[in-house]
């Protein structure tokens, strides 16, 4: 059986009576709760209100209640309009300044009702008033908090700062962002931001993706190409946050884009001027090498060729083996040929400048060119005769204008037309092409061949890069070209488009004003053919044996020497000397540290340098004849006649 059921107490259900009433509203402190009577005097007051009002019962009741009201509220009527409020819509509620016995005031919230008796006759006013401070001051920092934000997010120009809502659409928008994107808050608010991306950005659904991310991941970052309101372009800096409720609901994203187009360009043209720097390195290291490699190839080829030559002259005319000597005397010009590419693209190569008419220079070459090209290439030909000199080495520039012609040619399989034109130019120096501000005749040659994209146009002028595939080319063909043009002070340029042609341009300085073309005139007749007496120098055995062969050959008495030093002894010891022939890069004395050592012993003994390499220290030297390796024996016949007739123009 269950217990029976447990009786409530005798006071439970009953309502409070009048002390126990009083009890309950004198006990709360953090309301004032009083009554008025019906003209608004204070009938009665309980702990709060003299908590904080400051007035003991004794000292307010019966006193108006308007004293609590600040004096500007009390001009006003402010407190009549209250009971009147209330006796009316039967409720006053207001927040609003009160002010404490001490003079001090508080933020109220203050409700006031009517009270009536059974019959309906107003008995007074019930008053709770309650002291917000506190909170106010709590919501008015927060209130100034949120504005000095509004303002600072609405300040700054440099980023847009903006909210998207859940579907992407911009809810607020800076100052920043109208002036970075373009548009007014009234153009945009609203707007879904995929607007401002580009078009192929927004076929890829990148708007999307972003947004997603943010959800994912927390935090979207991208670097990217951004559209304003009229239609330009600009690289951005976008970071896109989600914005969550307490709860966690999503509020929208917070978007903030920067635009860096200028830092990018910096940065990007930072990077243009370490690879170029990178690339001077690398052409410098390049040439470096391949100038010593040239060198050293110049002095065997000087000795295979010289031998060769020799060996030819002692054969009889019929002899079976002068097919094969032809062959490898073949095979080292050609030998010789690669060693002059390789020097001009290093920039080592001896020049011979002398003034020259490129016009004459071209129109000489176009039977060679006829020949070179074949029928289903067209030549067409444009330089004027009336254009100004240059100084080159006319040989060097043959070359170099041969190689871009062969180059045209081999970019049309097919047939077209190969356009050599030349004219008078002035470099600009704002002009990206690298060129010194002055005259220059541009020589270009212009093919309607396959053309190259910007990949292979940059490598173009590479040592040893090539497209003509295994077996078809060196890759030294636009190296020596450039080399040349550098040396000349000029500069080649290379434009193509693919699928169009290639126009390669030597831009060539022009002849200082006091310059007059030379006229060319057969060669002067070399000096009557005697025996000389000649120390040669070298410090390889192959060269020297070599040279010395060939100078006997041509009748001469030689002395050899293995080095500066050991010629400098030579030289002590032999009562008659008329020339001396060496080498320039020897071991512990170099040939133009021999030369001076000569001229300061013997002043008017004629010294002939034979070298592979172009470049020669400073100091003085310039005037030194000089014989480019590798030579015939015919070179080196000429080169001495041409010495000793100095000589012997000096002397008389």
């Amino acid at each position: 059986m269950s217990a029976p059921p447990t009786k409530a107490p005798a006071s439970a259900g009953k309502p409070l009576d009048d002390g126990s009433f009083r009890q309950l509203v004198e006990g709360v402190l953090d309301y004032a709760v009083y009554m008025l009577d019906p003209a608004g005097n204070v009938a009665s007051w309980n702990s709060g209100a003299e908590r904080f009002k400051g007035y003991t019962a004794a000292e307010i009741v019966g006193s108006h209640f308007s004293r609590f009201y600040a004096e500007e509220d009390r001009r006003s009527g402010l407190p009549a309009r209250a009971l009147d409020i209330a006796l009316r819509e039967g409720r006053f509620e207001n927040e609003g300044w009160r002010v404490r016995k001490d003079g001090t005031r508080f933020w109220a919230h203050v409700v006031m009702d009517p009270i009536r008796g059974p019959d309906g006759t107003l008995l007074g006013f019930a008053k709770v008033t309650r002291d917000l401070t506190r909170r106010r001051a709590a919501a008015e920092e927060l209130r100034r908090s949120q504005e000095e934000f509004r303002l600072l997010v609405q300040s700054v120009t440099d980023y847009g700062i903006y909210m998207l809502d859940p579907e992407g659409n911009v809810a607020t928008w800076n100052a920043g962002a109208q002036r970075i994107k373009g548009y007014a808050p009234e153009e945009i608010v609203g707007q879904h931001f995929s607007r401002f991306y580009t078009e192929e950005d927004r076929a890829a659904g990148a708007p999307q993706r972003a947004l997603a991310t943010a959800l994912h991941e927390g935090r979207f970052e991208n670097e990217a190409w951004r559209v304003r309101k009229d239609g330009t372009r600009f690289w951005a800096s976008i970071v896109i946050d989600p914005v969550r409720e307490p709860d966690g609901t999503l509020r929208g994203f917070a978007k903030v884009t920067r635009d860096i187009t200028e830092r990018r360009e910096v940065q990007l043209e930072l990077e243009r001027a370490r690879e170029a720097l990178f690339q001077s390195q690398k052409m410098e290291a390049i040439g470096q090498l391949t100038g010593g490699v040239a060198h050293d190839f110049n002095n065997l080829l000087t000795a295979v060729i010289g031998s060769l030559e020799l060996v030819r002259k002692r054969l009889p005319a019929d002899d079976r083996n002068l097919l094969l000597i032809d062959n490898a005397m073949q095979a080292a010009r050609r030998g010789a040929t690669l060693t002059q590419r390789m020097l001009a693209f290093a920039r080592r190569q001896e020049l011979d400048p002398e003034l020259a008419s490129v016009a004459a220079l071209v129109t000489g070459m176009t039977t060679l060119f006829d020949h070179t090209l074949g029928p289903s290439i067209v030549l067409d030909v444009d330089c004027p005769a009336s254009l100004p000199p240059v100084r080159v080495d006319v040989n060097q520039l043959e070359m170099a204008l041969l190689n871009l012609v062969v180059n045209a040619r081999d970019a049309m399989p097919r047939g077209g037309v190969i356009a050599i034109s030349a004219r008078e130019a002035t470099a600009d120096p704002a002009s990206t092409f690298p060129l010194p501000a002055g005259r220059y005749v541009r020589l270009s040659v212009r093919d309607q061949g396959h053309g190259m994209d910007a990949i292979t146009l940059a490598r173009a002028t590479e040592p040893f890069f090539t497209t003509k595939g295994v077996g078809k080319g060196t890759g030294l063909g636009l190296s020596m070209v450039h080399g040349l043009a550098e040396q000349l002070g000029g500069r080649l340029q290379l434009e193509s488009v693919p699928g169009i042609g290639t126009t390669a341009s030597l831009w060539i300085p022009m002849a200082a004003g006091a310059d007059v073309l030379s006229q060319h005139s057969e060669p002067a007749p070399a000096v009557e053919a005697t025996s000389l007496y000649i120390l040669a120098v070298d410090d390889d055995a192959l060269i020297l044996v070599n040279t010395a062969a060939m100078l006997e050959d041509l009748g001469h008495e030689v002395v050899t020497a293995y080095s500066g030093r050991e010629a400098l002894a030579a030289l002590a010891g032999m009562e008659r000397v008329d020339l001396v022939v060496t080498d320039q890069a020897m071991p512990g004395m170099t040939g133009t540290e021999l030369v001076a050592a000569i001229r300061r012993e013997r002043p008017d003994l004629p010294v002939l340098l034979a070298t592979g390499y172009a470049e020669l220290p400073d100091g003085g030297m310039s005037d030194i004849p000089r014989l480019n390796k590798p030579f015939l024996q015919a070179h080196l016949d000429h080169a001495i006649a041409e010495v000793m007739r100095g000589r012997s123009k000096s002397s008389g």
